[in-house]
């Protein structure tokens, strides 16, 4: 391939948002106050190299509570959210536990919380099986939440006439599929309450529309993420929604097979909002020595949200 010119066209913003951040500096914070082991149950972000990252300082991962030995180390919960049952066994167990739940994971808990008091029987849209999806729907009693994936899924739907119902959203959906379901809640159910604010976080938001800004300039989009990371499979379908149909999900730069970029002459680079910066700078080191690779970054907003660490990882004095 020689020197042929290849123009990438990064999409700004991409990678950590402020709820992955703050997660990463807990187990990181942790880790210096607490010494190791720091165990981490389920993934602290859907993130390889993050994890991997966190498990050479001395953190240990794990998928249930019942892995961990009682040594008095902290217990640290994922971003993504946990039933309530979780931290109900760790306290049966006097564990010590740290929540790292992205703050605006937990403004949907809450907010399901009190339709629930309300009376209001809660309809869901998210994917299943999500941890996300798994903690927002322990929040409340079994059968309270319904979960939906798709607006046929809503149109299946068999609900008691007078039943009072409210939706609530999966912070990393794609807005255009998630506005088809709640289209289609409130054509079928007309009185259905709505969130206060967008239950799509800001960050969701913000890479979607960046991705939508790069993608008809681009004859193929590669979006750095795990397979498991919704907000960046949500990425790549977007790209493929918006004019850019040659459109990949990739761990590593040494993952790509280059001959797919064959015939490419813009390729756009974004990252999923668990995927650190440091895999998009891989990507262009690697594509420099198979291209002659010139930089056009697209921003659409400039974002400057940060949330606190909890206070017991604070010193005092």
């Amino acid at each position: 391939m020689g020197n042929k010119p290849l123009k990438i066209v990064l999409a700004a913003p991409r990678g950590f948002c402020a709820g992955v951040d703050r997660a990463i500096q807990i187990v990181e914070l942790a880790l210096i106050k607490y010494g190791a082991p720091v165990y981490v149950r389920h993934e602290i972000v859907h993130n390889k190299y993050v994890v991997d990252s966190l498990r050479d300082k001395g953190a240990i991962f794990v998928e249930e509570l019942h892995e961990i030995p009682n040594d008095g180390q902290p217990v640290i919960f994922s971003a993504h959210g946990v039933a309530k049952s979780v931290p109900r066994q760790a306290n049966e167990r006097n564990m010590f536990f740290i929540d790292a739940t992205c703050p605006l994971v937990s403004k949907v808990h809450i907010e399901a919380e009190r339709h629930y008091k309300a009376g209001c029987r809660i309809i869901l849209i998210g994917h299943i099986g999500h941890p996300e999806v798994i903690g927002t729907m322990g929040q409340l009693p079994d059968g309270a939440v319904i979960l939906v994936e798709t607006a046929s899924d809503v149109e299946a739907l068999e609900i008691t006439d007078g039943e009072k119902l409210a939706y609530c959203t999966q912070t990393t959906l794609s807005i255009d599929d998630t506005g088809d379901i709640v289209k289609a809640l409130k054509g079928k159910f007309p009185d259905i309450k709505s969130p206060h604010k967008e239950d799509i976080c800001y960050a969701t938001t913000n890479r979607q529309g960046a991705m939508k800004a790069i993608a008809h300039l681009s004859d193929a989009v590669m979006v750095l993420g795990a397979p498991n990371s919704s907000n960046s499979n949500r990425l790549v379908e977007v790209a493929a929604l918006n004019g850019c149909p040659k459109s990949m999900l990739v761990q590593r730069a040494s993952d790509i097979d280059w001959s797919w970029l064959d015939g490419v002459s813009s390729l756009g680079l974004s990252a999923g909002a668990s995927a650190p910066e440091v895999l998009v700078d891989e990507v262009i080191t690697m594509a420099r020595k198979h291209f002659a690779v010139t930089i056009e970054e697209v921003s659409i907003v400039k974002e400057n949200i940060s949330f606190k660490v909890p206070k017991v990882l604070i010193n005092e004095g």
